[in-house]
Order: structure tokens, then sequence, then C-alpha cells
């Protein structure tokens, strides 16, 4: 799928909530800078209106990107979706074709790989890796590491059952933990893609007592306000290397950007809207 001839004039972040995200700041700078009329904004949409807004959004020509928790509903709403898109079971950027079909593609998964190359100093290979989530998110990360050599992944989620079945999807790499602390055992990289932390409070999806001396963790939370988030503050003061959602958050939504005007944005100057 190619980017639709006809690009869209308006872009919307479907969330719930949405109110904190940082992606209107940066993708409206690269608009601006492009020199593109199309203005991107937020829409707080409950679980059960999603398919219908999607529907509608496309009908008038509109694009844009799912966030938590909505991602997986836009995989099954979308009539066409990359394969990348497939593998993760989840979409969070979505235009509509030529036709008028809705299209999907998870840009999740090039931006986690661009944030873990921010905290490592080469690419990964044949690490542990402990993943704490079984959402939308977690699916991006599973995809992100099945090309990375040699590598394997512990995950955890708490509703347990979605944990155990996102690891039988990714069987090649992955296998389901009983608890966060087997989880840890062993772990290089420790990945938060649960969204404990998203709210800017205390809240940890794990204790940072808990985590391997060694590890780096890659928290896809980011706060507003540019402040570490906790579990990456609480990591740091352990002497861990620690990064929080930012860099992928900035990635994935230039790759988007591509998706929908055949281009890419300019990212320093989408980094310096939200520095």
């Amino acid at each position: 799928m190619t980017a639709p001839r006809r690009p869209p004039t308006r872009l919307v972040l479907l969330g719930h909530p949405v109110s904190q995200s940082l992606s209107p700041v940066f993708q409206n700078a690269a608009l601006a800078h492009a020199g593109l009329a199309a203005r991107y904004e937020t829409m707080d949409v409950p679980p059960e209106r999603v398919r219908e807004t999607l529907e509608s959004l496309a009908a008038e020509g509109a694009a844009g990107n799912v966030t938590i928790p909505h991602k997986e509903q836009a995989r099954a709403t979308c009539s066409r979706v990359t394969p990348l898109a497939d593998r993760v079971g989840a979409v969070n950027t979505f235009w509509p074709d030529d036709d008028g079909a809705l299209c999907g593609d998870n840009t999740d998964v090039g931006g986690f790989d661009e944030l873990v190359l921010t905290a490592l100093d080469a690419p990964p290979s044949g690490v542990r890796v402990a993943l704490l989530g079984a959402g939308g998110s977690a699916a991006a990360v599973l995809a992100a590491v099945e090309r990375w050599p040699g590598c394997e992944v512990a995950v955890w989620g708490r509703g347990g059952e979605r944990g155990r079945a996102l690891a039988e999807r990714f069987g090649r790499i992955a296998s389901a933990a009983a608890t966060p602390d087997a989880a840890l055992t062993g772990a290089r990289i420790v990945v938060n893609a649960t969204p404990v932390g998203l709210a800017a409070d205390s809240a940890m999806p794990v204790d940072a007592a808990q985590l391997p001396p060694d590890a780096v963790v890659v928290d896809l939370v980011y706060r507003r306000d540019g402040a570490p988030t906790e579990f990456v503050r609480r990591a740091r003061e352990r002497g861990l290397r620690a990064v929080d959602g930012l860099p992928m958050l900035i990635a994935q939504g230039a790759l988007a950007f591509e998706r929908w005007f055949g281009f890419a944005p300019d990212r320093e100057v989408m980094w310096r809207s939200v520095r």
C-alpha cells in the first residue's frame, strides 16, 4: 500500500483518554514546516464508538493515529492492512485508500526499534527481554524482537490469559511468565508496555528493586512535561540505563507522516517542538 493520491486535510488521534498526547504538538509543527494545510487533532472516543468513528473519518478522507486502548479494534475495523500490522494484530496508523477503503499500518514496531537503539550501543542480539504488558503495544514489541537475532522474550501480563495468548502467537521467541519475578530473571532488556505511569503519578509496573542489576529499562510511557517517568527515574537511581517512550513516539509519528503523504517529515522540527 502507498500513500493516497489525495493527501488528507484532516488528521486525528483516537484514544481514551487522549488529552495527554504530544502527537498534535510535533505533527502540527511538521505539517507547517512542510507547507501542508492539514491539521492534527485529538479525539477522545469510547471503545463502543471506535468502529463508527473510523469509518466516518475514512468517508470524509481523514487519516490519523490510534492509541491506547483502541489499536486492536482499529485492526479489526480496517479493510486492508500491511503485513506488519496483520502480524501485530494492531493498527496505530490509518488512512483511506483512493477507493475509500480504510487502510492500516503499525509504525510502533519501527518506533520501538529506534527507541531501543537510543538505549543500547548496538542493535540487540542474543539477549533475553522481559516484556511487561499484553496489549497492542506489547505485540508491536514482539514483532520487533522477532527481527533481532537470537533473542527471547518472557511475557508477563496482569490479566494472565492475555499474556499467555500473546506469547503463543509469537511462540518462536516468546514464552509466558507466571509472575513479574519470573519474567525479569536474567533479562538484559526490560520493557514496560503497560499504561502504568501514563497518569504521571508514582505508579510503576514492577518494583524497581526487582530489576536485574545490568538491565536496560525501556518504558513506552512518557511524561508530557518532559520529566522521566517514575519507572525510569527509579531505574536510573539504581544506576541502570533507562529511557522513556518519547523517542518512540516521535519515530512512529514520523513513519506515520510518511504513510499519509509519501515523504518523510523533518524530524528535527518535530523534536524542537516538544523540547
